[in-house]
């Protein structure tokens, strides 16, 4: 009898422990639930407790995530195109908020995110020649990028820690008839 009583009390005490203890790493955030709803988003890393079956814990990573997307065509104030590819770096600062506005999706959160970002790229070329955001003035528009974004961001509940412009190409016709003209030059 009490054979049976260690046999299978053992386990079941061992799995109510299990499932009553979580633990959050110091490169995570967490948000405690209640039947759906949010009870606390404070946690420090270490090991922490919740009621079985009524609470769950869902993790966020706190590191720095980056956006990389396909390289867009932008115009500038001389009409031109140009094809600009862009990253951008963030992180979580507000987990609460973050899970309210993106559901906890990362990949929501990127999308409207480079959104903002890609509107802001649009004005901030729109405003200037070729040279200008070839030569001069990249590093001021990535300067005014990374404020005006991070702006916009924080109602995301995160922070934009970098926006990088990587490469500005000429569309593929415009660098073809360049080249053209080039060996029209040399053969002449």
């Amino acid at each position: 009898m009490v054979y049976n009583i260690i046999k299978f009390g053992i386990p079941v005490l061992a799995l109510v422990i299990w499932a009553s203890v979580f633990t959050v790493d110091e490169r995570q955030k967490a948000i405690l639930f209640k039947f759906g709803e949010i009870l606390s988003s404070d946690f420090e890393p270490g090991l922490h407790f919740k009621m079985p079956v009524i609470n769950n814990v869902r993790k966020f990573d706190q590191r720095i995530l980056t956006i990389d997307q396909q390289p867009e065509r932008f115009l500038t104030a001389e009409k031109k195109d140009l094809i600009v590819d862009s990253f951008v770096k963030w992180r979580i600062n507000d987990v609460e908020q973050y899970f309210k506005t993106t559901q906890g999706d990362e990949a929501q959160a990127g999308r409207l995110l480079y959104q903002n970002i890609n509107n802001g790229l649009r004005d901030e070329f729109g405003k200037r020649t070729v040279q200008e955001v070839i030569s001069g003035e990249r590093a001021e528009i990535m300067e005014l990028l990374t404020k005006d974004s991070d702006e916009k961001a924080n109602e995301l509940g995160v922070e934009i820690i970098d926006v990088r412009v990587k490469r500005i190409d000429l569309p593929s016709e415009v660098s073809e008839s360049v080249y053209n003209r080039m060996r029209a030059e040399r053969e002449r």
